[in-house]
């Protein structure tokens, strides 16, 4: 390969942002997957399988390359906890969530398109809720409208607010992409972030 090539399998502001801070140069591609749940499969088994899907599904586009694909799976009571999309879901999301702990399952792969060497793990975190009235609930809904984010709220804005604890390994797998993991399957592709140049192959 004479060329190094990173992308980043998803169009998600969050993801990007996240991936950014890793410093090497990525491209974005959009991959066209069906997020659909299959029947008896646990949450964090549905998120592994769609970040392996993203991942492989622009592969085709980028045959010399490192994919990251990720997914993210909210859980309550045994129930999954998607993007509302609409201010009045995002209100039942949040009232159902109060005063409860919510799982969020983050998967992540690294997809290499010129070995077909794939890499995935899931991060756990778990998200205390405070009790919150409707009138806290409405407000917050109004200012932030996370209604594209799994559980209705952006810890990584006002809807810090919201939360009463917080408990896990890597706090950015909570805004969407576990980025100590990443690293770590870089380092496995031999690519390491610290040492990292435009001369770089593989």
């Amino acid at each position: 390969m004479n060329e190094f090539h990173f992308v980043l399998a998803s169009t998600s502001v969050y993801r990007r942002e996240l991936l950014s801070r890793l410093q090497i140069p990525f491209s974005i591609a959009s991959p066209d997957v069906d997020e659909t749940a299959f029947s008896e499969e646990q949450p964090e088994e549905t998120a592994e399988r769609l970040a392996l899907y993203k991942a492989r599904a622009v592969k085709d586009q980028f045959q010399k390359a490192l994919i990251v694909g990720s997914d993210q799976v909210a859980v309550l009571e045994g129930v999954l906890l998607g993007k509302p999309h609409t201010h009045d879901n995002a209100v039942k999301q949040l009232q159902f969530m109060s005063g409860k702990t919510v799982v969020f399952h983050t998967a992540l792969c690294l997809y290499n398109s010129w070995s077909g060497n794939a890499q995935t793990t899931v991060v756990p975190y778990k998200v205390k809720f405070r009790n919150l009235t409707n009138t806290q609930i409405q407000n917050y809904l109004l200012k932030e409208q996370p209604y594209n984010c799994a559980g209705s709220a952006k810890t990584e804005g006002l809807g810090i607010a919201l939360i009463e604890n917080l408990e896990g390994n890597d706090p950015n797998a909570l805004i969407g992409l576990p980025l100590i993991q990443l690293t770590e399957m870089l380092l496995n592709e031999n690519v390491d972030v610290l040492s990292w140049n435009p001369a770089y192959s593989i």
